[in-house]
């Protein structure tokens, strides 16, 4: 029987060298603040896998997190598509396309069964009808592809939380993948669109260890978005001290000053926007001059206008936010001493009761 070609047989064939292998180890483990120690097993296990095979389902979208991976440069979208992974279809990518393009998609599902990675964008219509693609629902094409799907990247906020076609008053029903597969591992990609290194970072961490990376309380990968906006950002100094800009194109503005009052909502938004950036690292929005508008929260379109921060009608001025700050922490000191005196008592009753 025919040796079967492994990951490290294909880039040698190719020409990749030793020691640009071991970079690409070692800028994965960095990038998913992995310690260095792993990166010589990282290697070993990479080198004796296979290209896994991935097939990629757009749905209720834009485009806009195909056009985000196509703009990915560690790993970019010419080494993952044709030294790391099988890229077996995709709608925008593939060659194919109608009948040629479905059954290319349907031998991917039957020839790999159960080792596939399942990459899916867009929301997911549940009115009847509402989109098909070659005839089928996407629900029903949703259903089938994740059967025999060893993993399932929701990749974009409409993927993984259902997004602009999920805002009110949503006329198709739009749901989440989550809200519909329940029986795969799953995880959460979200932006709009996301920054381009979460999505080929997750799909390298796949490759390199086997294994989905580990994820918050909304399946999203701890690498990219395990920090607030908030607390990277290169303005939040502004904000410590209390200088907001008003307008967009005041003095405020135009010196750097926190954009907070300007609808900003970095301090409730988990992002790796401002350490990342876009663009292999030259900018993002807040350093462009608008505020964050918290796309990778769910329902960030059905939370208010993208000009008016959410708790500004609380807080409002800079000295405002400061004071109320400092109140937040005492009352939350008192609370948590209050929650123990109570918990103590009851103790006591128990064992006075025993």
């Amino acid at each position: 029987m025919a040796k079967e070609t492994t990951l490290g047989d294909l880039l040698r064939s190719q020409g990749v060298s030793r020691r640009a292998f071991l970079q690409f180890c070692t800028t994965t483990a960095t990038m998913m603040a992995l310690p260095a120690a792993v990166i010589p097993s990282m290697a070993r296990a990479l080198e004796q896998a296979r290209r896994p095979s991935v097939i990629w389902l757009s749905f209720q979208e834009c485009t806009g997190c195909t056009e985000a991976l196509l703009r990915s440069h560690a790993p970019s979208i010419e080494s993952l598509i044709f030294d790391f992974i099988s890229l077996d279809y995709h709608h925008t990518l593939q060659a194919a396309s109608g009948d040629a393009a479905e059954k290319a998609r349907e031998q991917a599902m039957h020839e790999h069964a159960g080792d596939y990675l399942l990459l899916v964008d867009g929301s997911i219509p549940t009115l009847k009808g509402t989109s098909t693609i070659a005839g089928i629902d996407n629900l029903e094409m949703l259903k089938e592809g994740a059967a025999g799907a060893a993993a399932i990247l929701a990749v974009g906020t409409c993927a993984a939380y259902g997004g602009l076609p999920k805002a009110a008053p949503n006329p198709t029903g739009a749901r989440s993948v989550e809200e519909l597969i329940t029986d795969k591992p799953i995880v959460n990609i979200p932006g709009c669109p996301p920054i381009p290194l979460a999505i080929t970072g997750v799909i390298a961490h796949y490759l390199t260890m086997g294994a989905l990376p580990e994820v918050d309380h909304l399946k999203r990968p701890l690498a990219f978005y395990g920090e607030n906006v908030h607390d990277r950002c290169y303005r939040r100094p502004f904000y410590d001290r209390g200088f907001f800009a008003e307008t967009f194109d005041d003095e405020g503005a135009r010196k750097g000053w926190c954009l907070y009052k300007l609808g900003c909502k970095a301090p409730e938004t988990y992002n790796a926007c401002a350490t990342i950036k876009w663009n292999q690292g030259v900018s993002f929005p807040i350093q462009s001059g608008h505020g964050c508008i918290g796309c990778s929260e769910p329902n960030f379109w059905d939370k208010g206008g993208i000009y008016e921060s959410v708790p500004m009608a609380q807080f409002g001025s800079g000295p405002k936010i400061a004071v109320a700050g400092a109140v937040g922490v005492v009352a939350g000191a008192g609370a948590a001493l209050l929650a123990r005196s109570k918990k103590h008592k009851k103790e006591a009753e128990l064992h006075a009761d025993e």
